[in-house]
């Protein structure tokens, strides 16, 4: 089965140029071409992609924006953000909003088809040239930022519901998500925090005061 993706950029010649590429693999699909963010919300709801390879600085809507509400509505869907900016800040800005991976445009060419099959298959991909640099300075910050700040509003919200008892298909009803929704949020703040089962994460919510 082809891993599907959405391409989105302003410019046109890189939508074009990537699409050739990604094409020329027997095992990738582009299933859609957009030239902004709010599009892009709009066609993952439609089109339901694998992947989405999103340009981070776009008129309107940036793609930092685009991938926040993405991650929000459809965590299961994977962002690969594009970028001409290679700072550890832009990485983190980006990892933060729940892109799963990074790629320097300049670097797209040799990459972009190893870095689409990373994300889809749930392995968080960084850019050769700024790999190294990035996760020194993403370690530095993760042990200065506490566990509960490195989850997102979303995931505290859905954690506190978990630990006043509620299960899965309550906390879908109550923030009008769905029931796998709910379950991907779940599996991702236990893969962030390292927690092995529900018990353990309940427990750390309480002793994190999120009753």
């Amino acid at each position: 089965m082809s891993i599907r993706v959405l391409l989105v950029d302003d410019h046109g010649i890189v939508r074009d140029g990537l699409r050739a590429l990604l094409e020329a693999q027997g095992d990738i699909a582009v299933i859609g071409s957009l030239d902004n963010g709010l599009d892009a919300i709009s066609a993952v709801r439609k089109l339901h992609p694998d992947v989405v390879v999103m340009d981070i600085h776009m008129p309107g809507l940036s793609g930092i924006e685009a991938c926040q509400r993405i991650a929000e509505r459809t965590p299961a869907v994977k962002v690969l953000m594009l970028s001409m900016h290679g700072s550890s800040e832009h990485v983190y800005r980006a990892l933060q909003a729940g892109a799963r991976g990074y790629l320097l445009k300049e670097s797209a060419a040799v990459e972009v088809v190893t870095a689409v099959r990373a994300v889809y298959a749930g392995r968080q991909y960084l850019g050769e040239k700024i790999r190294e640099a990035a996760e020194r300075d993403l370690g530095a910050r993760a042990q200065r930022v506490g566990p509960v700040e490195s989850l997102s509003a979303r995931e505290r919200e859905i954690l506190r519901l978990l630990v006043q008892g509620r299960g899965n298909a309550q906390i879908a009803a109550l923030l009008s998500l769905s029931i796998k929704t709910v379950e991907t949020y779940r599996s991702r703040m236990m893969h962030k925090l390292g927690i092995g089962n529900l018990a353990d994460l309940v427990r750390f919510g309480l002793e994190h005061g999120l009753a």
